[in-house]
């Protein structure tokens, strides 16, 4: 079955907005995942002028590429920084993405964060007329204390509304969550709305997270599944490679690497009929 396949912008993590277009379009992918996240991915923001948000429209358009979602990290915890998500969810309308993306917490260097599944089921019911408002769905990513697609669905249990549902990053179950992912996926899969396709070396803490096919999760066995389902979810490839690579400052040959490790995960998805 062919299947709707975004790229993360945040697979360019380093790199400019621009580099990680130009790379997606020509691995053969018609859809992003753009990526918001203040302090980390910064491809677009909010506080942006309006000119450059344009511009990267424009670049979108002659490229070919929609948006699917905005990976607007922040963390939903505490209410403060409620207003900023609101700013994420305007931005993610102005791009036509139809989700938003975000962790319980920040999604990196989070600090000292507490976490209570009343305060963010009070939190994420308070942010529902404002996901009506901009036409978008949000997409709660397993990640950090929220470590398996299970956990994440007690809140959106909790928050009951079709708006809202699990994130499901078929990595990071393992990486945070030390579960295997086909387990955990089955066990959450009434909730899930929206995939984060990862694959991973080692079924540990490491970060070593390479292209679609390179790893050793059974990405392509998970898809089955839910199609079997009848479940039919967008799929945004997010490729971080190892913590080395994506932590230093890039240097010649890097966005080569990168471009490459998109172009052999289309050509995985491709070879195996998802795409």
């Amino acid at each position: 079955m062919k299947h709707i396949i975004a790229v993360s912008t945040n697979t360019y993590h380093g790199f400019t907005i621009d580099q990680a277009l130009e790379g997606i379009a020509a691995a053969g992918f018609k859809y992003v995942e753009l990526t918001a996240v203040r302090n980390w991915t910064e491809h677009i923001m909010p506080d942006m002028p309006d000119s450059e948000l344009d511009r990267v429209q424009a670049k979108m358009k002659e490229l070919g590429l929609s948006c699917i979602a905005l990976s607007g990290h922040c963390n939903l915890t505490e209410a403060d920084r409620l207003n900023d998500f609101r700013d994420n969810m305007a931005l993610a309308r102005r791009f036509g993405a139809s989700y938003i993306i975000s962790s319980t917490g920040e999604a990196h260097f989070g600090e000292e964060e507490a976490f209570a599944d009343d305060v963010l089921i009070e939190n994420i019911k308070n942010l529902l007329p404002d996901l009506t408002q901009n036409g978008l769905k949000l997409g709660i990513e397993v990640h950090g204390e929220y470590g398996t697609g299970e956990a994440v669905a007690r809140v959106v249990k909790g928050v009951d509304s079709p708006l809202v549902g699990v994130n499901f990053d078929t990595a990071n179950v393992v990486f945070y969550g030390g579960t295997d992912p086909m387990e955990d996926l089955k066990n959450c899969l009434d909730h899930v709305n929206y995939i984060h396709l990862k694959d991973k070396v080692g079924m540990d803490k490491s970060w070593n997270f390479p292209a679609i096919g390179q790893g050793e999760l059974d990405l392509v066995g998970m898809i089955k599944h839910m199609d079997g389902q009848g479940k039919n979810f967008p799929l945004s490839i997010e490729i971080e490679f190892t913590e080395d690579f994506t932590m230093r400052d890039k240097v010649e040959g890097d966005l080569e690497t990168a471009n490459k490790a998109v172009r052999d995960s289309f050509d995985y998805l491709h070879k195996n009929g998802l795409i």
